[in-house]
C-alpha cells in the first residue's frame, strides 16, 4: 500500500502523520477525512488535490457512466475537498490549495476526452476559487505536470520506443521529468514564498508545452 509506505517515510523523518483512506468522489467520506484531520492536527493549512484517473477511448466509444467516473474522480473530488477544507482555512486566516492538472489541461487528445475535460476544468476551478477566497488569505494554484517517468509511464520506453523518442525529442530539456521535479514547485506553492500568487497555472514539463 503506497499510503502506508509514504506514512512510514514521513514518520521516519520525525514528523507526525496520518493516512486516511478516502473515496474523494463522495461528500460523506470527504467530510470524514476533514473530521479526522482536524481531530488529529487541529487545523488545515495546505490541501493538495491530486486524485486522478483516465480511461483511454475515442469520444464516440465513451459510455456516460465512464465519463462521469473520470469527471467525478478528477474534478468533482477537487471541488468537494476544497469546499470541505475551506472553513478551517478561513478560521485560521490562511491556507494553500494546490490542484494537480495535466498537460491535457491545455492540450486535446484523441483518446482522452474525459481526462482532458476534467483537467481543463481543474484550471478553471483553480481560478474561480482563487478569486473567491483571496479575501480570506487563501491562495489557490495549479500545477500541470508534463511527461513524468512513473510506474505507469515507464513501460512506454520499452513497449513504444518510437513514441517515447517522439515525446523526448519535443521536450526542450531533452529528458522526461521525474517525480522530484515536481517537489520544488509544490513546496513553493505551499510556503509563504507564494503568498502573493493565486490563480496561477504552472507547467512543469521541461518546456514541452511551449514548443
Amino acid at each position: 500500500d503506497k499510503s502506508a509506505v509514504a506514512l512510514r517515510e514521513i514518520e521516519d523523518m520525525g514528523v507526525d502523520a496520518l493516512a486516511v483512506t478516502t473515496d474523494v468522489k463522495l461528500e460523506d467520506e470527504v467530510d470524514q477525512l476533514l473530521e479526522k484531520t482536524i481531530k488529529r492536527f487541529g487545523q488545515v493549512d495546505i490541501l493538495v488535490n491530486n486524485a486522478g484517473m483516465n480511461l483511454r477511448k475515442s469520444p464516440e466509444d465513451y459510455l456516460p457512466e465512464e465519463w462521469d467516473l473520470v469527471m467525478d474522480t478528477n474534478l468533482r473530488s477537487a471541488f468537494l475537498c476544497s469546499k470541505a477544507f475551506f472553513p478551517s482555512m478561513k478560521m485560521v486566516g490562511r491556507g494553500k490549495i494546490i490542484n494537480i492538472g495535466s498537460m491535457f489541461s491545455i492540450f486535446g487528445g484523441d483518446v482522452v476526452p474525459a481526462y482532458a475535460a476534467s483537467k481543463g476544468g481543474i484550471v478553471q476551478l483553480t481560478k474561480s476559487l482563487a478569486v473567491a477566497w483571496a479575501p480570506h488569505n487563501i491562495q489557490v494554484n495549479a500545477v500541470l505536470p508534463g511527461w513524468i517517468t512513473t510506474d505507469l509511464t515507464e513501460p512506454i520506453a520499452t513497449q513504444f520506443p518510437d513514441w517515447h523518442q517522439d515525446i523526448t525529442s519535443r521536450i526542450p530539456a531533452g529528458r522526461w521529468g521525474v517525480p522530484s521535479d515536481l517537489a520544488g514547485v509544490a513546496l513553493f506553492l505551499a510556503s509563504g514564498a507564494s503568498n502573493y500568487i493565486t490563480g496561477a497555472v504552472l507547467t512543469v514539463d521541461g518546456g514541452y508545452s511551449v514548443k
